[in-house]
């Protein structure tokens, strides 16, 4: 079959005072840097937006690539963030199942203070098998959740990487738009020109230039679903550009007046198999320790099938990051004990 080499990724590395992990968190952070009473609203609402946004996935069970149960933060773990667009449009398209439009893996490890992440491309050709064998298929890896949601696309990246998916938190683009706005924008150095549809798919509606500003929700938006200029490692690049800048702009103490706001977008738009406890916890880490922050790099190239676009990742690439994944989390073995060490100079082609 055809095959067209895509730019090779570059990984960035970033240091931070504070950590935020899930946009929930934002809330919970700051409260102690607000008035009694305002605490007392904004810890209140957040608990319930959580507690209304919780899924029992596994009921409760660890990975079955787990030997026990997870407990952060006393243990190291690792998380799936997942985004999709379940639109009316989209669900009319998609029979009510949304695909997943963007996919992060990361691990923490409380023991070294460090964040490691990656963006799997939506269009990665890989196999989806759940449970109980009624899927059995090579396809996207975006099919995981049209499947099987949240949980099948736990297991069909664990079944990728090897390593443990301990939690998952998946907004929609409800979500974004929502948090972004109710921030009043996000400031991004925007990488490249382009033009891209809006929310409501209308073509042409959004157009970046190049160069440092301020966007609103539907530009962010734009900024992190565009990849027709490039590749999905690059779009994946974009996303985390985005998150980064969603961070720095709700950890500012300007931001708090804001959170009630925010805490809505996410409480309506938010799913997670994480307790509100145990997010609380993940806090007040985030608050007392300088987190590393590192952006792990796949690499692949097109591989279109019969018509039909996919991405072929690298194996030796996705064997890399596996073990530098594993070696974050405590107890848990290297997948791929005969693979090259994760470096930048490993993930150019």
């Amino acid at each position: 079959m055809p095959i067209n080499k895509s730019p090779a990724p570059r990984s960035a590395k970033y240091k931070r005072r504070r950590l935020v992990l899930f946009l929930v968190l934002i809330p919970l952070m700051l409260i102690v840097l607000a008035g009694a009473g305002y605490a007392t609203f904004l810890f209140s609402s957040a608990k319930l937006a959580v507690d209304n946004s919780y899924d029992n996935v596994r009921s409760g069970e660890a990975s079955s690539l787990r030997d026990k149960d997870v407990d952060p933060i006393k243990d190291s773990f690792s998380f799936l963030i997942i985004g999709v667009d379940d639109s009316t449009k989209r669900q009319a398209n998609n029979g009510g199942n949304p695909r997943s439009d963007a996919l992060i893996l990361a691990t923490l490890n409380v023991d070294d203070n460090k964040l490691e992440m990656t963006s799997i491309p939506r269009d990665s050709y890989v196999h989806i098998q759940s449970d109980d064998n009624t899927t059995n298929r090579y396809t996207k890896i975006n099919a995981a959740h049209a499947f099987g949601g949240p949980e099948l696309t736990m297991k069909t990246v664990e079944d990728l990487f090897k390593v443990p998916v301990d939690y998952y938190i998946r907004f929609n683009f409800d979500a974004f738009l929502e948090i972004v706005d109710a921030l009043n924008g996000v400031d991004v150095d925007v990488p490249v020109d382009f033009t891209e549809q809006d929310s409501n798919d209308k073509a042409g509606a959004i157009t970046l230039k190049k160069g440092k500003q301020t966007l609103n929700g539907e530009q962010a938006l734009a900024l992190s679903r565009t990849r027709h200029i490039d590749n999905d490692i690059e779009r994946g690049k974009r996303q985390q550009l985005v998150m980064k800048a969603i961070i720095d702009k709700a950890t500012s103490i300007g931001s708090i007046n804001k959170y009630s706001d925010v805490i809505k977008a996410v409480g309506d738009n938010m799913k997670t198999n994480m307790t509100f406890s145990q997010m609380l916890s993940i806090a007040k880490y985030g608050m007392t320790n300088d987190i590393d922050m590192k952006s792990l790099a796949l690499k692949g190239e097109d591989a279109p099938q019969d018509g039909i676009y996919y991405y072929q990742l690298d194996e030796n690439s996705v064997e890399s990051v596996a073990n530098e994944f594993a070696s974050q989390l405590k107890g848990v073995n290297k997948p791929f004990p005969n693979a090259m060490p994760y470096s930048e100079e490993n993930t150019n082609q």
